[in-house]
């Protein structure tokens, strides 16, 4: 998908090959050696469009941004990827995560998932593989590098279990916001630039602009959500809202979280003690290995010579 600086020559060429002859080719951002184009830009959009399909509120203009972000992000993780790992090497969960992924979209299968994007202007499967791949290859480099650093209060977690025996519980079908303070802005007005954006376009959209999560791609989305999984803190925000309510802003750690319920269902607890404790521990790391991960990036993303047109 990237093209490296020093192959310019051959790749102004492929300018006369028939795909290209309808269109020119302009470099809109380097990475280092790595150079992202127009046609870079438009594929990627596409395919954002297929993981948010009400990104095509936004302006032309927008969209182009942020998928150029978005591809600024992925060669920088790749970059840091191919310093420990063998990038080449086959990875067993690329499947698993491409099941997921089309499943989400609602699609049936993998043909059928394969038969849309070749009729999209956008990647073909092998492409959106490694896509994946990155992503996956991404989250084994930050679990390598922190998982000793997670904390788990099992303690806390058992106790919270044994209140919930037996009872009904909310489950919420969630999508978030996650943003850190901009230095250069009052966060109140930070805030509500978010709130506004909200307004005008969509929390989905919204979530393209703004949020640092993984889950922006897809709109916010993040699933269904236990209760018993969320902080006391977000539990109390989330209590008194309705189906299509937005919380206020949640402060996490070092960054803030606004939620969106999409929907919320009742659920009967008859507790396996053993597997809702592993669900809590799973829940908790990931979400700690999401906070390690934003950091590890922006650690990364300095050591990179990034520009811009």
């Amino acid at each position: 998908m990237f093209k490296k600086i020093f192959f310019i020559s051959f790749f102004i060429s492929l300018i006369t090959n028939y795909s290209f002859a309808q269109k020119d080719i302009y470099i809109y951002a380097t990475v280092n050696n790595d150079i992202i184009t127009n046609f870079d830009i438009e594929k990627e959009s596409e395919y954002l469009k297929i993981l948010n399909p009400d990104l095509t509120r936004l302006s032309i203009e927008k969209i182009f941004q942020i998928s150029k972000e978005s591809l600024i992000k992925e060669i920088i993780k790749k970059s840091e990827i191919i310093k420990i790992f063998d990038f080449d090497k086959d990875n067993t969960f690329v499947e698993d995560y491409l099941r997921d992924l089309y499943t989400r979209l609602n699609f049936d299968n993998e043909n059928e998932f394969n038969i849309y994007l070749e009729n999209s202007s956008t990647y073909n499967i092998n492409e959106v593989k490694q896509k994946l791949k990155i992503e996956i290859m991404w989250n084994e480099l930050i679990y390598s590098r922190y998982f000793n650093q997670v904390k788990i209060n099992k303690e806390k977690m058992i106790k919270k279990i044994d209140k919930l025996a037996n009872q009904e519980i909310n489950e919420y079908l969630l999508s978030e916001i996650v943003f850190r303070k901009n230095r250069e802005q009052i966060l109140e007005e930070q805030i509500n630039s978010i709130f506004k954006s909200i307004n005008d376009v969509g929390f989905e959209n919204t979530a393209n602009i703004f949020s640092l999560s993984e889950s922006s791609k897809l709109g916010g989305k993040i699933g269904w959500v236990n209760e018993s999984n969320l902080s006391e803190n977000v539990l109390k925000k989330l209590k008194n809202l309705n189906e299509g309510d937005i919380s206020k802003v949640i402060k996490s750690g070092n960054n803030y979280l606004i939620l969106k319920i999409e929907k919320i269902r009742k659920k009967n607890i008859s507790i396996n003690k053993e597997n809702e404790l592993n669900k809590m521990i799973q829940f908790e790391t990931n979400k700690q290995l999401n906070q390690f991960s934003k950091i590890y990036f922006d650690k990364s993303i300095i050591n990179y010579s990034i520009n811009e047109k």
